[in-house]
Parts: structure tokens; C-alpha cells; sequence
């Protein structure tokens, strides 16, 4: 398989453009004074053992790229018994997320503020039950490409931390990003695709959290869901 991966001279090309915009609300703020610390993952200090965090856990999952929080913090709030682990680059996306937290009194979030890869690369093999990658940015210009998350390698990282039978969820509402992402799970032997007819990627499967970004209809097409197993 080609290797797909793509440095600058430093390390990978980032996959994500700016990590602030507006100003960050003053409650907000304070929760990332407060709350953050307590709850904050650290992967460059080394490898991260979630099982600690969590003892009692029935599962691990990770949202790659939270956005605003909604749908991670959702997901947490129906299975309290699971530690759900958040990565996201985007300041004001991680400070909205804190206040979801904070309002529904969530103890089973811990939050990366930074890029994924960095958690995917501290985390143990086969620690993962789901991922979620929900609407990430698309890269639609050709030349942006290589900035697109999903390459081969970042398959490579999930196919390495979800457990045999895990299950990872992809959306977008860009077609070439969903075709893009198909052909490179489909290139990988640790993945299969679960569809087995069109509706099962043209609706939201039962548990899915419809989102800010997803109700903006920026893409080009409808909503896409598409499900991976682990082998």
C-alpha cells in the first residue's frame, strides 16, 4: 500500500487550519481555568493508560474532532458507564464543550486540546471500543489534500487502538471526502465496511446527535454515515 503520510520537515501536516477565532465567551473562559485541568489529557507527556482514568469502565470510546461538544458530550450523558475521551485543536470548539460538560455534570469526559494523531499514538493497542469522526474538515481543494485526516496512516492508528469487533462511524456531507475515506478503509485489511444497503448510509443510525455544523448544510451533498468494524 503507499504511504500516504505527509510532513512539512517538522512532523505531519496539520490536518486542521486555525485553533482560535472569536473570543472565548468570560463562563467559558473560566471553565478552562477550572474545569480543564481536571480533565485534561496530556499525550506528549507519554504513553496514556485510560483504564486508570476509569477503572470501572465498560468501554473507551473517542470522538476525533468534537466541534462544539454536542455530540460527544451527548454520547457521554447516555453511557455514563463508559469513559468517553474527546480530541479537539479548536479553542472555542473546546470551550464550548466545557459547558456542556459543566451542564449536564459529566464525570466520564477526559479532553485533548490538540490533534488527534498525538492521542492516537499515546493510547494502548486495542484499548478503543468506538471512534467517532463526525463532519471533519473536508479539504476540498485538490492541492489541500494531503490535509485531510483521514490518510493512510491515521487508519493505520485507529485500526491499532479499536479492539477486534470495535466499530468506528464516519460522517460528511462532502461526497469526495466520503469516497476519499471509503477507498482508504477499503484499502485496509483491519477494516469492513458494515452496509449492507443504501439506507444504511443515507439515514443517521439510531443513536446518532445531530449537530450545529451538520444542521448548517455546508457540503455538497446529504449527511453520509458510513460504519466500520475492527477485524
Amino acid at each position: 500500500m503507499q504511504d500516504e503520510t505527509q510532513t512539512d520537515g517538522h512532523g505531519p501536516i496539520r490536518s486542521f487550519g486555525r485553533t482560535r477565532s472569536r473570543s472565548i465567551k468570560p463562563r467559558q473562559a473560566a471553565l478552562i481555568d477550572s474545569l480543564l485541568p481536571q480533565i485534561a489529557l496530556d499525550p506528549l507527556a507519554g504513553p496514556l493508560d485510560p483504564r486508570a482514568l476509569a477503572p470501572g469502565a465498560a468501554e473507551i470510546w473517542l470522538e476525533v474532532g468534537f466541534g462544539g461538544g454536542e455530540h460527544m458530550a451527548a454520547q457521554a450523558a447516555r453511557r455514563p458507564d463508559v469513559l468517553v475521551l474527546g480530541a479537539e485543536p479548536f479553542w472555542n470548539g473546546a470551550a464550548s464543550a466545557l459547558r456542556h460538560i459543566d451542564e449536564a455534570g459529566l464525570s466520564n469526559v477526559r479532553l485533548h486540546v490538540g490533534d488527534a494523531r498525538d492521542l492516537l499514538a499515546a493510547l494502548p493497542t486495542a484499548s478503543l471500543g468506538r471512534v467517532f469522526i463526525m463532519f471533519p474538515d473536508p479539504w476540498p481543494k485538490l492541492r489541500h489534500h494531503k490535509r485531510r485526516l483521514i490518510q493512510a496512516e491515521t487508519v493505520a492508528g485507529l485500526a491499532r487502538v479499536l479492539k477486534p469487533g470495535g466499530r468506528l462511524r464516519f460522517a460528511s456531507d462532502w461526497a469526495d471526502y466520503v469516497d476519499w475515506t471509503l477507498e482508504r478503509f477499503a484499502a485496509s485489511p483491519d477494516f469492513r465496511w458494515t452496509a449492507e444497503r443504501a439506507d444504511d448510509w443515507r439515514n443517521p443510525p439510531p443513536d446518532h446527535v445531530t449537530t450545529r455544523y451538520e444542521e448548517k448544510r455546508l457540503g455538497d451533498i446529504a449527511p453520509v454515515w458510513l460504519e466500520f468494524e475492527r477485524a
